[in-house]
């Protein structure tokens, strides 16, 4: 039986939006996700729909547990999308939860388990790599996206590990292959100018002759020069984190830093 206070609206192509009244985000819980977990049920089931989404406010902590708990899976955030009486200037953003008819029931641990994994917190992972001359000199790169300079490395791809990431991106960047040895230090950076937080693994890449620099070959759309800088030009040339990151992997490599820093400190 429908629950007058959650609406279920076709949209097309297979499509169906739920949506709830605010008097059932003041109803008992288990009774609200209830209600809305039978019409997304009604609709891939009765219905024959293809796919039933929810868009809902993302300060809206009460309906976005109701969609989580009936069984949508958090997708991402849709900004300044038109909703409803809104104005022709009025725009907002929301939650994008779904749940499609081939999704894995929630019964079984796996439907469970991916239900949880749409929702819960995702940490970005940077795997960067030290290269020391035999002066003890670091190898930098000057990058083409910002002014500052830092240590050869880049994203870890979702399902990658960061070692293989580390020797991924600076096979892809320089060119070279080179053996990636222990972990040592593992850098927290806070959100900082429009990137979110992130933990940064800098591993140890061993000891080269400076004519390995002659193997280089950039990437031009990313690295406009590479070289070996001492601490002084590193300080000079990086920004204040990534020279103190520089500082604790050598400070860590020698046995006398920690393995873990927030923002190199």
């Amino acid at each position: 039986m429908s629950d007058h206070r959650v609406w279920l609206d076709p949209i097309g192509n297979g499509v169906a939006r739920v949506s709830w009244s605010a008097d059932l985000t003041r109803a008992p819980f288990n009774e609200a996700a209830g209600a809305v977990r039978r019409e997304v049920e009604r609709a891939l089931g009765d219905l024959k729909q293809a796919r039933v989404e929810a868009l809902v406010d993302p300060d809206d902590e009460v309906s976005l547990r109701i969609a989580t708990w009936a069984g949508l899976h958090r997708e991402g955030i849709m900004r300044g999308i038109h909703e409803g009486t809104a104005g022709p200037t009025d725009r907002a953003d929301r939650v994008v939860l779904a749940r499609l008819e081939t999704d894995v029931p929630l019964s079984e641990s796996g439907g469970f388990r991916g239900l949880l994994n749409s929702f819960l917190p995702r940490k970005r992972a940077i795997a960067q790599l030290l290269i020391r001359d035999p002066d003890e000199r670091v190898l930098m790169c000057q990058l083409t996206y910002k002014t500052d300079w830092d240590l050869p490395g880049g994203v870890v791809e979702v399902g990658e590990s960061p070692r293989l990431a580390v020797a991924r991106e600076v096979s892809e960047e320089l060119a070279l292959d080179l053996a990636v040895d222990r972990l040592l230090l593992t850098d927290w950076l806070p959100a900082w100018g429009g990137w979110d937080d992130a933990v940064c693994l800098v591993f140890d890449g061993g000891v080269h002759d400076t004519d390995v620099l002659e193997q280089v070959v950039r990437q031009e759309r990313e690295i406009k020069s590479v070289r070996f800088c001492a601490p002084d030009e590193v300080r000079e040339r990086a920004t204040d984190f990534t020279a103190r990151r520089v500082e604790a992997a050598l400070a860590s490599l020698r046995g006398e830093g920690p393995g873990y820093t927030e923002s190199g400190r």
